[in-house]
């Protein structure tokens, strides 16, 4: 099984949400972020705001259903067609288990 770790814009989150759950994967966790890339934050006159909001979606699927879920991600929350500075990352990770706390179970 796989973390996969998206980071994107928060007016893309809901957009994002609903394509992973039309897609079938409903199982995700969100929460608020705040951080920047590249960009080095943005500059507005004589500020620089080097802490942009984000949205950070959390779930784990089968590496089987990797690279769907990240195409999902990449294709919901890229923005202008080619995509812009800002539209977020996607980190994916190894894990090693997963335990139900309601059940007590392990899952494979």
């Amino acid at each position: 099984m796989l973390m996969i770790r998206a980071i994107v814009r928060p007016e893309k989150s809901d957009e994002v949400l609903a394509a992973l759950m039309d897609a079938g994967f409903p199982a995700v966790t969100k929460y608020s972020v705040a951080g920047r890339g590249k960009q080095r934050g943005i500059k507005i006159g004589d500020v620089t705001y080097d802490e942009i909001p984000k949205t950070m979606l959390m779930m784990v699927v089968k590496d089987e259903d990797k690279d769907f879920v990240i195409q999902t991600v990449m294709d919901t929350a890229r923005t202008a067609g080619k995509g812009a500075f800002g539209d977020g990352k996607i980190f994916v990770s190894a894990v090693e288990e997963v335990h139900t706390v309601s059940s007590g179970q392990k899952e494979a």
